[in-house]
């Protein structure tokens, strides 16, 4: 069974892969919603709140930095071409 890391990681692959412009970033989400104790950031897709709220209104640049920063934040490496 994959934990949250190996789950973000992959979907993280998705996200990265060549794309149609008019396609929306894939979302982080693993439906691991969750956030850490000292509420940081969620535990399943190392977002934080103000990302998860940001997401929806966020062009894909936006998307995409998100998704860097908590890759960086989840110690995973980017997976940007």
């Amino acid at each position: 069974m994959m934990g949250p890391k190996e789950m973000l990681a992959q979907k993280a692959r998705a996200a990265y892969a060549p794309r149609a412009e008019e396609e929306p970033v894939l979302s982080p989400c693993i439906s691991v919603c969750r956030m850490t104790p000292d509420r940081s950031h969620c535990e399943g897709c190392f977002r934080t709140i103000d990302e998860i709220r940001a997401w929806s209104k966020s062009d894909a640049p936006q998307r995409l930095a998100i998704w860097n920063a908590l890759l960086e934040r989840a110690g995973i490496a980017a997976t940007a071409p």
